[in-house]
């Protein structure tokens, strides 16, 4: 189970699917190559799942990322995280879609999150929003095997075929 606190109500999600897994750690793979430690520029720390202190809220995020020099500060041996990212990404559930985006994008808008990615792995989706003066703004849509250049990683080139990962093998047919 994930669960999540916002505005004094506690929230129980099941666990994501194999295929939610797999897109959110491809994503995490890819940006972690171009930016954490991996070859490219650098600069960020991403992490998977991330417990996000907001105020009265606690989020989970599948993947959240911050320039590392904001992080400076953090305790590294807490769980908890209470500077809020500059990069969240939400991976859509049927469970969670609804909540992910009526409930978490404004909490992460009110907490001045400057980023967010919606990917919809149903669609083989990306929807990428920006905020500005408090409201988000798309700043692109993309889908299938696109390759992408968005922000704030927009100094690599994402592959979207690679983070929907291979197709499900075919089930053999009994005989």
């Amino acid at each position: 189970m994930i669960a999540e606190l916002v505005d004094g109500e506690l929230y129980t999600w099941p666990r994501p699917s194999r295929r939610h897994i797999r897109v959110s750690s491809y994503l995490g793979a890819a940006l972690i190559a171009g930016f954490g430690s991996g070859g490219g520029p650098g600069g960020w720390w991403i992490f998977d799942e991330p417990e996000l202190h907001l105020g009265r809220n606690v989020l989970v995020p599948d993947l959240a990322g911050w320039r590392r020099e904001r992080l400076a500060d953090e305790p590294d041996d807490d769980h908890r995280f209470r500077i809020p990212p500059d990069w969240v990404c939400e991976v859509l559930s049927p469970s969670t879609s609804r909540f992910d985006m009526q409930r978490k994008l404004p909490i992460y808008a009110d907490h001045g999150i400057p980023y967010a990615w919606v990917i919809n792995p149903a669609e083989r989706a990306l929807h990428v929003y920006t905020l500005k003066s408090g409201e988000w703004v798309v700043a692109g849509t993309y889908f299938g095997e696109d390759k992408v250049r968005a922000v704030p990683f927009d100094a690599v080139e994402i592959d979207l075929a690679s983070i929907w990962g291979p197709d499900p093998l075919p089930v053999p047919e009994s005989s």
